[in-house]
């Protein structure tokens, strides 16, 4: 059994600020125990504009949010996977990439994964409130799994959930973790977060964290929140559904791969 903890914050646009909360929130993780958590997505900026993440992108390997990240990982002596951050782009000037990346407790950068699925639509029953991620973020090409003391992590952020095919790629990888830092809007939220993250638990037999982003942010957005994290059965064994804080839940990988030996699906997978 290993402990983990899945983060939910309220960012807002100064990068020290939000980089004290999550530090904080890494500590209360690590003192329950966690040997891995996970920080939500954007979690060290969401800028009065989107276009704002170009000023603050770090180049990959160095940076206040990487340099923090790393110390905090090496000084509480936890794995951290770092939500996302803006980086920036070694194809693109014009644009930024929203990546993830895992810190060993060591404080070394083991992994980094760039969002795939860049979240380009008009939120129904929202008039007005509209989203071209794409204007801003290039998208990643990428499937990462990476070892980790929890166990074999597959990473994904936000809207990359409702593409199930980049769930079973990460399954026949190995993944027995599927990580989902996000800040989902109220609507999408409130109509599809919870079941979309048991879906993917379910038919991948495989744990899922998602650290959310919660509540109204300074530049009016709100983000839906409920942190959870979920079994391989589908079962929600921690959430949280507003506010800053933390959620854990231990995971029981000799369960999990018991599971998967008597009810086979993923040995029965034809296309």
């Amino acid at each position: 059994m290993t402990t983990v903890a899945a983060i939910q914050m309220t960012s807002g646009p100064d990068v020290a600020a939000n980089l004290q909360v999550a530090q904080r929130l890494l500590a209360d993780a690590r003192a329950r125990g966690a040997t891995l958590a996970l920080l939500p997505e954007n979690f060290n900026f969401i800028g009065q504009r989107d276009a704002d993440k170009k000023a603050i992108a770090e180049r990959h390997g160095h940076g206040l949010t990487q340099d923090t990240m790393a110390a905090t990982a090496q000084k509480l002596g936890i794995w951290i996977i770092a939500g996302t951050q803006p980086l920036k782009s070694d194809n693109d000037d014009t644009r930024v990439t929203n990546s993830t990346l895992v810190y060993g407790s060591d404080g070394s950068c083991v992994a980094r994964y760039d969002k795939i699925h860049l979240f380009d639509v008009n939120v129904p029953n929202k008039p007005g409130e509209s989203y071209h991620e794409s204007a801003q973020v290039a998208p990643g090409r990428d499937v990462v799994v990476v070892d980790t003391p929890a166990g074999r992590v597959g990473l994904s952020v936000c809207y990359d959930m409702r593409f199930p095919e980049l769930y079973r790629r990460l399954s026949a990888l190995g993944a027995d973790i599927l990580v989902m830092p996000a800040a989902f809007t109220v609507p999408t939220g409130r109509a599809h977060w919870e079941v979309l993250l048991r879906a993917r638990a379910i038919e991948n037999l495989s744990y899922v964290l998602a650290a959310a982003q919660s509540g109204v942010h300074p530049n009016d957005r709100e983000t839906f929140g409920d942190t959870l994290i979920i079994d391989y059965w589908g079962r929600v064994l921690g959430r949280l559904p507003r506010g800053t804080g933390v959620v854990t839940a231990d995971i029981d990988l000799q369960a999990m791969v018991a599971t998967r030996a008597g009810f086979p699906s993923l040995q029965h997978r034809v296309l």
